[in-house]
C-alpha cells in the first residue's frame, strides 16, 4: 500500500459481532481514527434519545464520523434508497434534516444518498426527475454545513439503475445543473464498480477529480483486500497519484472476524495516530 490515503471503517458492515453503539470504540481499539455508518436507525427520523445515544457513542469513542448514509429503507429486505422512490419521497425529505443534524453534531461532511430501485408503478422518467429534485434539495441543505452529498453505483441489486461511474455522473450533472449545486460527488466503491463490469482503472484515470469518497472490498466475495483478485493496492495508488486526497473506507464483510480482517493493513496505517502528527501530514 504505497500511498498516503487515510482509512476509515464502515461500522455497519464491520464489527457486526457487536451491538451498533459498541462499534465506534472497537474501531478505535483496532487503531482507526475514523468511522462511517449506513443509516443506523430503523426509521427515517429517529427519536431524540436514539440520535443522542448514537452521537454519544461516536464522541465517547474518540473517532471522527466521516460518512453517514441517508435513510435507505429496509436494506436487508432489498431496499436500496428512497431518492427516486415516489411513494417515499416525503420520508426522504424528512430524513434530510435528521441526517444532516446528526452530521452537524459530529462534524461529518459527507452523506451518501442511495438512489433507490426501479418501481414498476412509475416511469423511469418520473423516478429520475424525482431523484434530481431530491438530490438538489439534499445538496442545498448540506451546503449550509459545507458538506457533500454522495451518489454511488451499486452491485447485487438488479433493480438499482446506477451501475457504472458514468451512470452516477449523469445523474449528478443533472442535479448540479438543475439546482446550481456543486456539492454532489461520486462515491467510487471499487468493489461495486468491478463487479458491475465498469473499467475501474479508466474511471480513476478519467474521473479522479470527481470522486468525492472511496470504499473498498475485494471480489469475488466482498471480503477484505487480499481475499480476491482486485488490484486494490494499484488502484488506490493511482487514485492518490491522480490527486484524490479523501478517505478510503473499508466496506467489506470480514472473512472470519472483524479484527482478523485488518491483517492486510499495518496498525500504523490505520489512522488513530498522534493527533499532532496527523495534522502535519
Amino acid at each position: 500500500m504505497g500511498h498516503a490515503l487515510r482509512y476509515a471503517v464502515n461500522c455497519s458492515i464491520l464489527f457486526t459481532e457487536l451491538p451498533l453503539l459498541e462499534r465506534p470504540v472497537a474501531a478505535r481499539q483496532a487503531g482507526f481514527g475514523a468511522v462511517e455508518f449506513w443509516w443506523p436507525f430503523a426509521e427515517a427520523v429517529p427519536t431524540d434519545r436514539e440520535a443522542d445515544a448514537f452521537v454519544t457513542a461516536v464522541r465517547d469513542a474518540g473517532v471522527q464520523l466521516i460518512g453517514l448514509n441517508f435513510f435507505a429503507g429496509d436494506m436487508p429486505a432489498g431496499d436500496r434508497g428512497l431518492v427516486s422512490w415516489p411513494k417515499r419521497a416525503g420520508e426522504f425529505r424528512d430524513n434530510i434534516e435528521a441526517t444532516l443534524g446528526i452530521g452537524d453534531r459530529l462534524g461529518c461532511r459527507a452523506f451518501n444518498a442511495l438512489y433507490g430501485n426501479r418501481d414498476d408503478n412509475h416511469s423511469t422518467t418520473e423516478q429520475d426527475e424525482l431523484a434530481v429534485e431530491n438530490l438538489g434539495l439534499a445538496a442545498q441543505a448540506a451546503a449550509r454545513s459545507d458538506a457533500q452529498v454522495l451518489v454511488e453505483p451499486v452491485s447485487g441489486a438488479d433493480r438499482y439503475p446506477l451501475r457504472t461511474a458514468a451512470d452516477v455522473l449523469a445523474v449528478i450533472d443533472r442535479a448540479q445543473t438543475a439546482y446550481g449545486v456543486q456539492n454532489v460527488g461520486l462515491l467510487a466503491d471499487l468493489y461495486h464498480l468491478a463487479v458491475n463490469g465498469d473499467d475501474v482503472d479508466r474511471v480513476i484515470a478519467q474521473y479522479a477529480d470527481r470522486i468525492a469518497h472511496v470504499q473498498i472490498a475485494d471480489a469475488p466475495g466482498r471480503n477484505e483486500p487480499g481475499t480476491g483478485t482486485l488490484p486494490l493496492d494499484a488502484q488506490l495508488a493511482a487514485l492518490a497519484a491522480g490527486g484524490y486526497g479523501g478517505w478510503v473506507s473499508l466496506e467489506y464483510k470480514p472473512a472470519t472476524t472483524t479484527v482478523d480482517s485488518f491483517g492486510w493493513l499495518p496498525r500504523e496505517r490505520r489512522g488513530a495516530a498522534d493527533p499532532a502528527k496527523e495534522t502535519q501530514s
